[in-house]
């Protein structure tokens, strides 16, 4: 068992996908776990996971974790803090300052309270949707404020690392002005351009590739969730879409009349600007590291998957990243193998040797 920098127990409020992912990864390094969630059939099923064990009256808790939706995640801070007088208290709903500010406000002891948000979840929720890796390598914001200690926040920084993820400092206004670039725009921008199905021709849908399920993605989301997150950062939010409205409009205009002196021009600059802006997203691990991709074409047939990666390690070289597209019309798939770029030359050729099929 691996060894844990967090002593225990520790409280997780919440057995929804978050609760139950963070209950889930605990266990595994042996901490005492207690579960909580206002419905039993959550607990019950996070319980058969092994996530932990239902609440005791004597509990005492060192740590508390509340993963509840995020308009009632103040009201539930508020409650934790009171009956549990020694704990330290995080949430990890995805907007931070006005979690803050209610606490305050409501005269809650948020000297034992700091906010956190991992930035890690799937389309899926609830309990059965958990995993134990689902933080691995992802950021965990802390949202640090001046009234609790550091010696305090410890605990947080401590939950954090002992479940693989990678612990980033923000103030609550800097995390939710960041999270609503990278995060809750995107969700709004995936869901009204997967708007633009429900009318579209059978024939058209057919057409798509991978490109289109890369956009709308998370449009799958849950609305009711997505209306609270939005509702609770609102004004970031609004200042984003409307300087992406007006690039919307500058589009617009340039494709209004295409022949139009300027207009290619423009049209090039908008799309520069993309190529620009997504060079400066993060590679694995938070690295800057550009990848090269390489297209593999598997039949579609039992094992051949698991055959390419058997022999991509083989090989000796290190997948970075794997995406796969099915092929309509034809009994193949295309799997998109990321490696390094010193190493793709020579994946391309030892697949290649070994009878691959290199798209390209």
């Amino acid at each position: 068992m691996v060894e844990s920098r967090l002593i225990g127990p520790v409280r997780v409020v919440g057995a929804g996908l978050l609760g139950t992912s963070v209950a889930l990864g605990l266990r595994t390094r042996g901490i005492d776990v207690i579960l909580a969630d206002a419905s039993p059939t959550h607990v019950a099923i996070a319980v058969d996971l092994g996530a932990g064990r239902p609440a005791k009256a004597d509990d005492a808790p060192q740590l508390i974790v509340v993963a509840v939706p995020p308009d009632v995640t103040a009201s539930v801070v508020a409650a934790e803090l009171a009956a549990f007088p020694e704990a330290i208290v995080t949430d990890v709903a995805s907007v931070k300052a006005g979690i803050l500010a209610e606490l305050e406000a409501a005269g809650a002891d948020v000297s034992r309270y700091i906010g956190s948000h991992p930035l890690a979840g799937r389309e899926r929720g609830g309990p059965l949707a958990a995993r134990a890796d689902l933080f691995a390598g992802r950021p965990w914001v802390v949202a640090a404020h001046d009234e609790i200690s550091y010696r305090r926040a410890s605990a947080i920084d401590d939950l954090i690392l002992d479940l693989g993820a990678t612990l980033v400092e923000m103030t609550p206004e800097e995390h939710d002005a960041g999270v609503a670039l990278i995060s809750h725009v995107p969700q709004v921008v995936s869901s009204i351009m997967a708007r633009r199905f429900l009318d579209a021709p059978n024939a058209a849908l057919g057409l798509a590739g991978q490109g289109v399920r890369d956009v709308t993605r998370v449009a799958a989301s849950d609305p009711d969730l997505w209306v609270q997150i939005l509702g609770a950062n609102a004004s970031p939010v609004r200042d984003i879409l409307l300087a992406y409205r007006d690039d919307l409009d500058r589009f617009i205009e340039a494709l209004a009349d295409p022949a139009a002196p300027g207009a290619r021009r423009r049209v090039a600059e908008e799309l520069t600007g993309g190529n620009t802006g997504v060079a400066r997203l993060p590679g694995k691990h938070g690295t800057d590291k550009r990848f090269t991709t390489i297209v593999v074409m598997i039949d579609d047939r039992p094992g051949q998957l698991a055959r390419l990666l058997a022999e991509i390690g083989e090989i000796g070289v290190n997948l970075e990243d794997l995406r796969l597209e099915h092929s309509p019309g034809r009994q193949v798939g295309l799997a998109e193998v990321q490696v390094v770029p010193e190493a793709a030359d020579r994946l391309t050729t030892e697949l290649a040797d070994r009878g691959w099929r290199i798209a390209g």
